[in-house]
């Protein structure tokens, strides 16, 4: 039987596709043959790009079931497995929906957010988003867009990046969903969060966001995921979120690396 010009035609497509693949594998191997990939903390060898095991086994990662409302593990805020909120969600709802995040924010996670945030270590930036797209999966899967936290501009002068655009630009992208790093701005510049009580750092970040006008119409009537490093009181999600919400957004999910064991408490 004679074999059509459109079958034969897609058979040498997919036989090309496959080379290929098979050369860039074999290309692969050898490259880390002679140059092995280099965990993120240290300068050891490792078989993939990412952390050493005893890095990667001290992180305290979030699996289910967790608050829906702050993403904190149960047994840490005396959550009720019968219900899908902690104590304090229920009692004190914040200002955006639902909360999900990575892994716990302590010794371990923070010296690895510090090196990304602090210290221009970017290599992070794709780890912590597939850490993110994993544990914040309902979230992303529920959204229409993705918005970082962002930071001031004499800030990510000084910084030269934001922490949050980086993980929440590849995490957009996997998930084909709208990547909106304007949509929310930083109106004034704000002292650090650290060493303040809950009500100085709600304060401290009053009125400091902003939706810009184009934002406003990219959010309005969505459901927006805001993305930030970490989660402590939740006083500078919440203001975030009340931004995109007065600005018409449907409602706000917050997605974070890490967050510490109960966020209505300050860490040391």
């Amino acid at each position: 039987m004679a074999v059509q010009d459109g079958d034969w035609s897609a058979r040498w497509e997919d036989g090309r596709s496959r080379i290929g693949r098979a050369f860039r594998s074999v290309g692969r191997g050898l490259a880390d043959l002679v140059l092995p990939p280099l965990a993120h903390d240290s300068r050891e060898a490792t078989a993939a790009a990412g952390l050493t095991t005893d890095a990667w086994t001290r992180v305290i990662f979030l699996e289910d079931p967790v608050c829906d409302g702050c993403g904190a593990g149960f047994e840490f805020d005396g959550g009720d497995f019968a219900s899908d909120r902690c104590a304090a969600c229920t009692a004190q709802p914040y200002v955006f929906a639902r909360a999900r995040a990575a892994c716990v924010y302590d010794t371990a996670s923070r010296g690895l957010i510090l090196k990304f945030k602090h210290g221009d270590q970017q290599q992070f930036a794709g780890l912590f988003a597939r850490w993110l797209g994993r544990a914040a999966a309902p979230l992303i899967e529920d959204c229409d867009a993705v918005v970082p936290v962002p930071l001031h501009p004499s800030r990510l002068l000084a910084r030269r990046f934001n922490q949050a655009a980086e993980i929440a630009r590849p995490m957009a992208r996997t998930a084909k969903r709208d990547y909106l790093p304007d949509a929310l701005i930083r109106a004034r510049a704000t002292e650090t969060q650290g060493g303040r009580s809950l009500r100085g750092r709600k304060l401290n970040v009053k009125a400091a966001f902003a939706v810009s006008e184009a934002g406003a119409r990219s959010v309005r009537g969505r459901r927006i995921l805001l993305v930030d490093d970490v989660l402590t009181t939740g006083a500078t999600a919440e203001a975030c979120a009340r931004a995109l919400l007065e600005a018409g957004a449907r409602a706000v999910d917050l997605a974070v690396i890490a967050r510490v064991k109960s966020a209505r408490e300050l860490p040391r």
